[in-house]
């Protein structure tokens, strides 16, 4: 086969990441095993994926801290399809994408260069009530009640190029906050399908909160292994992204 017909690896990745999410919803429910093979495959793809394969060069110094006139964070756009979207995120020294659902979604976020400590969390389906509910200091305002959430702490740990892919569910590890360490950080990352507030999947923004009584449910006396509390915030002003030009190698479905 001539060289040149060759696919990049980010082609492979895409075309294995429609037959992945293109029938998601149906082939977890007809058939978990297609969806968890298909998973698999574009796992050890991901996983094989270095900056120098998208053309993305790490900088040659720590860079500059965030400032008010630069965005702490630029995407670079790869493709996008009604299955997923790809793209790649830069995170300058110091900065954060703060804590965030993918409400319905699906995720596989690959480290190209630096590291980043990566925070998973799960809603807990039992809402707060008067019951459980704790206490917190300075006490929630009555509108900020129903934007409250149970959660629990899932993981948390520090990923390099080296580190195999972070995915998330529906379910699992759904809500994240993603903090660039020791320096600027770049990861790939594969949505499925797409936010779109139209159906349902807008990004919310959360804040974790310590309260100065722990919850417990009265009906067990017993309070939930590492349970927390996030309550619903606007987008943190201090955050924002911009764009820029993505210098790798096409991909499409």
């Amino acid at each position: 086969m001539p060289r040149d017909i060759i696919p990049s690896l980010i082609q492979k990745i895409a075309t294995q990441a429609y037959a992945t999410f293109k029938h998601f919803g149906a082939a977890a429910i007809v058939d978990n095993n297609v969806f968890l093979d298909n998973q698999a495959k574009l796992t050890t793809l991901v996983t094989e994926i270095r900056a120098a394969d998208l053309k993305i060069t790490p900088p040659k110094s720590k860079g500059s801290m965030p400032s008010v006139h630069n965005p702490p964070v630029t995407y670079m756009h790869i493709c996008e399809t009604d299955a997923f979207s790809m793209g790649v995120f830069l995170l300058k020294r110091g900065a954060s994408i703060p804590l965030h659902d993918h409400p319905g979604m699906n995720g596989v976020l690959k480290v190209l260069y630096g590291k980043v400590n990566i925070r998973c969390f799960d809603k807990l389906d039992k809402p707060p009530d008067a019951e459980t509910e704790p206490v917190f200091d300075p006490p929630l305002m009555p509108f900020q009640k129903d934007a409250l959430r149970r959660s629990v702490l899932k993981t948390t740990g520090e990923y390099t190029e080296d580190s195999g892919p972070c995915i998330l569910s529906p379910v699992n590890d759904n809500l994240h906050q993603i903090d660039a360490v020791e320096g600027p950080a770049a990861f790939l990352d594969i949505l499925a399908p797409p936010y779109d507030p139209d159906d349902g999947r807008d990004c919310h923004y959360f804040k974790v909160l310590q309260p100065v009584s722990k919850s417990v449910d009265r009906n067990s006396e017993q309070t939930v292994e590492g349970e927390t509390w996030l309550l619903e915030v606007p987008q943190p002003a201090d955050f924002w992204c911009g764009g820029e030009p993505y210098p790798g190698p096409e991909a499409s479905v």
